[in-house]
C-alpha cells in the first residue's frame, strides 16, 4: 500500500556506519526544492547522542519506525548509504510484514544485496590499529579521529558496534521482494562492495530500476555529491511520476 503522490516527497536518509547525518548535511540543499528531506541519526550518534547505541539492524529498524511513526505518510522514500541501505531494507521489509504504508522508493548505495550467509567478515573484532588503517582507506571516517587516540577512544565503540550490527545481520528465510521501485549506486572502485555484490539487489526487487556507478570508492559522492543526488532525482521521479516529484537536483 503506498501514499498520496500529491503530496511532495519526504525523503529519508540513513547513513553509513560510524557515521551521523553530518556528512550529507548538504544533500537537501542540493535536491527537488519540494522535497522535504529528513537527515536521519542512529542513536548515539549526531542529534540522538544521548539515546544508547543499538548494534542489532532489526531493532534499529524498529526504532526508526517508532520514532517516525507519524511522518510515514506519503508519498515517502527512503535512501540509505552503506549500514544504510541494510536499515532502509530491513524498514521496508517490517512495513510489509505489518501491512503498513510502504515507501514508493528505495535508494540503497554501496550495500550490497542480501546474502543467507551474511558478510563474511568480522571488522568489528579488529585490532584497532588494523581498524584504523581499514577506516582510512574506506574514507568517511574525519582523520582526526583515526589519528587522535583521544578522539579514536571516544568513537571506536560506536563504530565497532555499527560494524557489528551490519556484520551479524542475515535476512529472514522467504523475505518477499521488494514491490516499489529500487535503485542501487555505487562507486567503481570500491573494494569493499564491489559491483557484483551490488547488482545482487535485482533478484530482491520486482521493480529494479538498475545499478548507478560512479567514479570513486566506499564513499563516491563525498568530494561532489551532486552527480549521484541528480540521479536520485531521476530516479525518484520515475517512481512517482514526473510531474509530483519535484525540479532536478540544484547546482550547488
Amino acid at each position: 500500500m503506498y501514499g498520496n503522490h500529491e503530496r511532495p516527497l519526504r525523503l529519508f536518509v540513513l547513513h553509513h556506519a560510524g557515521g551521523s547525518h553530518l556528512l550529507y548535511r548538504d544533500w537537501p540543499g542540493l535536491l527537488p526544492a519540494g522535497w522535504d528531506v529528513r537527515l536521519l541519526d542512529v542513536p548515539g550518534r549526531g542529534r540522538l547522542a544521548g539515546e544508547p547505541h543499538i548494534d542489532d539492524a532489526r531493532e534499529l529498524a524498529a526504532f526508526f519506525l517508532r520514532r517516525l511513526a507519524g511522518d510515514l505518510t506519503g508519498p515517502f522514500a527512503f535512501f540509505g548509504h552503506s549500514m544504510g541501505a541494510l536499515v532502509s531494507y530491513e524498514m521496508t521489509q517490517q512495513l510489509m510484514a505489518r501491512g503498513g504504508l510502504l515507501p514508493v522508493w528505495l535508494g540503497l548505495s554501496a550495500r550490497g544485496g542480501p546474502r543467507p550467509q551474511g558478510e563474511g567478515t568480522r571488522r568489528h573484532e579488529l585490532p584497532d590499529e588494523e581498524l584504523r588503517v581499514h577506516l582510512a582507506a574506506m574514507g568517511g571516517t574525519p582523520l582526526e579521529v583515526l589519528r587522535d587516540a583521544d578522539l579514536w577512544a571516544m568513537f571506536a565503540p560506536a563504530i565497532r558496534g555499527d560494524l557489528k550490527l551490519v556484520e551479524s545481520w542475515r535476512p529472514l528465510p522467504g523475505a518477499p521482494a521488494l514491490p516499489m521501485p529500487v535503485a542501487v549506486y555505487g562507486g567503481r572502485q570500491d573494494v569493499v562492495v564491489p559491483a557484483e555484490r551490488l547488482a545482487g539487489w535485482e533478484p530482491h526487487a520486482e521493480r529494479f530500476q538498475g545499478l548507478r556507478m560512479f567514479e570513486g570508492g566506499h564513499f563516491y559522492f563525498q568530494a561532489d555529491p551532486r552527480p549521484l543526488l541528480g540521479l536520485v532525482a531521476q530516479d525518484a521521479a520515475a517512481a512517482l511520476g514526473p510531474a509530483r516529484a519535484g525540479s532536478a537536483v540544484r547546482p550547488a
